[in-house]
């Protein structure tokens, strides 16, 4: 399993979701994000340019790893690949409707260039956490056969 960590609020939960079905997770972040004491966990650190992070995990996930990322751009490369992308509030991406959120996603950067802001995203609750840990548990489990 492979993590794009700058931003995650979940760390917690992935690892200790993974823990009960012995899954490797690496954290991928850039060197701004460099974690002092960190866990037991992998850390891999990468440049800070944009999507160094994003790079890294292209270039080392394969068929059937799970990638945990906010960034619709990273999991809309990865769905062909038949690598399971989920983002933090628990949403799985899926091929069918990737394509739409790219486009809300263009159309979004398209107003802002404009001077056109949103409100941004919702904060994160709660719910989302719980939600996320379900959805988690609910891949692992295919893969311990649960």
């Amino acid at each position: 399993m492979f993590v794009d960590a700058d931003s995650c609020p979940v760390k917690e939960e992935i690892v200790e979701t993974a823990e009960c079905c012995n899954v490797n997770i690496v954290f991928v972040a850039s060197y701004n994000h460099v974690k002092s004491g960190a866990s037991d966990q992998n850390w891999v650190y990468v440049d800070t340019s944009k999507e160094a992070a994003d790079l890294y995990i292209m270039n080392h996930c394969s068929k059937g790893d799970i990638v945990v990322t906010q960034d619709i751009g990273l999991a809309s490369t990865l769905l062909p690949r038949a690598v399971y992308a989920l983002s933090p509030r628990g949403t799985s991406y899926d091929e069918k409707e990737i394509v739409a959120a790219l486009e809300v996603r263009y159309l979004k950067a398209k107003a802002r260039k404009r001077g056109i802001y949103g409100k941004g995203p919702k904060p994160f609750r709660e719910e989302d956490r719980q939600k996320f840990k379900k959805e988690l548990t609910k891949i692992l489990s295919k893969f311990a056969g649960l």
